[in-house]
């Protein structure tokens, strides 16, 4: 799944899983929710990058939940 590439799937509020730029390597993930888009174009290759709440940034791997069911933990 693709989900991370297109940025008319992300918005402010989404549960996320981001690759951190020092994690790029590795391929580790970190969770959290969306509070700014960075990407501008439509679609990135390697998924559109973002600032979380935390303040951290990175490159969208997978969308864990909508904002609206945060049931998944």
């Amino acid at each position: 799944m693709h989900a991370g590439q297109q940025r008319s799937q992300i918005r402010p509020g989404l549960e996320v899983d981001i690759v951190l730029k020092q994690d790029q390597r590795t391929g580790k993930t970190t969770r959290g929710i969306v509070k700014d888009l960075l990407t501008n174009s439509p679609t990135h290759p390697h998924g559109i990058k973002v600032r979380l709440q935390s303040g951290q940034v990175g490159r969208v791997k997978t969308i864990v939940s909508t904002g609206a069911d945060s049931s998944t933990s």
